[in-house]
């Protein structure tokens, strides 16, 4: 017998989700619908589904839309049927269904952070500190510490001890042997660019090596340290180095290649620096490239850079990219549909409905309340009264009945700006929430329990209760509804 799934939803967008699920054909399961008296799907809250829907439920699972506030733990238990929120807009539920309502796995990963603190002699105890909690907190393993020529650094005791005092692992980069000494002795769990000449520097204490070739470009050099640290019983690290682009790019990732088949159980440590650093190119397309080859040729450490701005999100991106890798490489697949943190500047899917979706939508709308928006075509403003398509924000002022209403302008201005964005980028808009930048610039944590509290500009209109449009609706009344369909 297939499953059966009822799918809960309102007014607004009940044909579009019929249409989406008649387009799925045949399918291992069967559906229903359940339209639960109101208008917008988002605003489905769980008063409403405890009163309208009635038991026992002929369905096996029951999916609720992305943006509805409802516990689906307490819905689960309460009508002994899984409650499943569904994806957010109604586009994605067939992506959604085809992986069985499962979210993949990116807890786990086979990959070590080393995050650099370049010219760490240059600050304090305390500053250092304060920026290995920060890398840390964007998913750096372990802390490097690259020293400056040329320049003392009488702290470096201090730091490797108040750095294991707050738990985390030090690795040491200096061209200085006797600084690399200093750090061995002091416990630093890595010493890295250790040479076939340098080797002896970890001898005798718990210091892992990092080797590199003795000279740019020499493989033969990097083989020949491993090989005597192999006769020594001593745990290494091998880093064939990855050179800039048109400076040895292509040559260095051969290296990395011919080093694996030189040293098929070697552990590698690939340095993305050179690459994310050097290049004026969003960082996350260069790291998602560079962790795939790592993912392929098993370099299970990368040591991660951030000096230029354009970095600023470097170890959260390599962080993230080492898990879907991991996931994809588990599952062997390719590395998609499995987040989309990476996706920061445009995305994969950006205008889930069509010019036409959003017409039969306008044309079901019966109150005042101003819907935007997104679809290849432009930027579309409808209520009750009027629907227009405009590419950029200014020009639909004229259109739009809010010249003496300064808070209900203020808040379609920045809606709209908004709009304007996500057209010219190609991402995903959705009203009354931020644009989704990916790692780039986190969201604060959605409360999904639970209704959106007032905006400023509703909160506002509570003060003018008073004021009323032409068809005798308050200001407040006018800023209610503002969710267009979703879900």
């Amino acid at each position: 017998m297939p499953e059966r799934i009822a799918f809960l939803t309102g007014h607004l967008a009940e044909p579009m989700l019929r249409r989406v699920l008649e387009s799925l054909g045949e399918t291992e399961f069967s559906w229903q619908i359940i339209n639960l008296g109101v208008k917008v799907a988002a605003l489905i809250t769980e008063p409403i589904v405890l009163r309208r829907l009635k038991m026992p439920l002929s369905a096996d699972r029951v999916i609720f839309p992305g943006r509805a506030g409802l516990d689906a733990e307490r819905l689960s238990a309460h009508f002994g049927v899984p409650f499943i929120r569904g994806p957010e807009d109604l586009i994605d539920l067939p992506q959604f269904l085809g992986r069985n309502a499962a979210e993949p796995d990116l807890s786990r990963h086979n990959v070590r952070i080393f995050a650099e603190i370049v010219d760490a002699p240059l600050f304090g105890t305390e500053r250092l500190l304060e920026l290995a909690r920060k890398m840390a907190q964007d998913g750096a393993d372990v802390i490097d510490l690259g020293c400056k020529p040329g320049t003392e650094f009488p702290h470096l005791e201090e730091t490797i001890a108040a750095l294991h005092a707050e738990g985390f692992q030090v690795s040491v980069d200096s061209g200085n042997p006797a600084e690399l000494q200093r750090a061995a002795r002091a416990g630093a769990e890595f010493l890295l660019s250790l040479t076939e000449k340098t080797l002896s520097l970890a001898e005798g204490t718990n210091a892992i090596p990092v080797l590199v070739p003795a000279k740019a470009g020499d493989l033969a050099s990097l083989e020949r340290a491993a090989r005597a640290a192999e006769a020594k019983a001593m745990r290494f690290l091998v880093d064939p180095v990855l050179d800039p682009i048109h400076f040895g790019f292509t040559d260095s990732l051969m290296r990395f290649v011919a080093a694996r088949k030189r040293l098929p159980q070697a552990e590698m440590l690939m340095g993305t620096g050179n690459l994310t650093e050097l290049t004026d190119a969003d960082s996350s397309g260069v790291t998602a490239l560079l962790l795939g080859i790592c993912s392929e040729l098993e370099i299970t450490n990368v040591l991660v850079v951030h000096v230029s701005p354009h970095t600023r999100r470097t170890i959260a991106e390599h962080d993230i990219c080492r898990r879907l890798m991991f996931a994809a490489r588990r599952d062997q697949s390719l590395p998609r549909l499995y987040s989309d943190a990476l996706l920061q500047v445009h995305e994969r899917r950006p205008f889930p409905h069509t010019p036409a979706d959003i017409a039969a939508l306008a044309q079901a709308v019966r109150d005042p309340s101003y819907r935007i928006m997104v679809a290849e075509d432009g930027i579309h403003v409808f209520n009750n009264r009027m629907h227009i398509v405009r590419q950029d924000a200014m020009s639909c002022f004229e259109a739009l009945d809010v010249a003496r209403d300064g808070a209900h302008a203020f808040y379609l201005g920045t809606e709209l700006a908004k709009a304007e964005i996500a057209w010219r980028l190609g991402k995903r808009y959705v009203q009354d929430a931020p644009l989704h930048w990916g790692v780039a610039a986190p969201r604060p944590p959605e409360r999904r329990t639970g209704l959106q509290e007032a905006g400023q500009t509703l909160k506002a209109a509570k003060t003018d209760a008073s004021r009323t449009d032409d068809e005798g609706n308050t200001a407040e009344k006018s800023r209610a509804g503002l969710h267009a369909l979703r879900s």
